[in-house]
């Protein structure tokens, strides 16, 4: 199984999608400043995740609102955050 992801920072107040096979323990080396795209916004929330039977399909997904930005957009809309200002 293969995750997407999606976390938030109240810290600077940004989303980042990422994908990973291990989702609980990529959340954890985010909030351990391991990964250097998203040291800087640490601690992290993970507000929303979706599930893939195969990599290429969650990598599809990542491309998608990526790089469509209305996908991102909208996913974004969906989610209710209470620190969102």
């Amino acid at each position: 199984m293969h995750y997407l992801y999606l976390l938030y920072s109240s810290k600077n107040k940004e989303f980042y999608v990422g994908t990973t096979p291990d989702l609980k323990k990529r959340f954890y080396l985010h909030n351990q400043r391991q990964n250097i795209a998203t040291k800087s916004g640490a601690p992290w929330t993970l507000v929303y995740y979706e599930a893939y039977p195969t990599k290429e399909d969650a990598l599809k997904r990542e491309q998608n609102l990526k790089y469509y930005g209305q996908g991102l957009r909208r996913l974004k809309e969906r989610i209710t955050l209470v620190d969102r200002t």
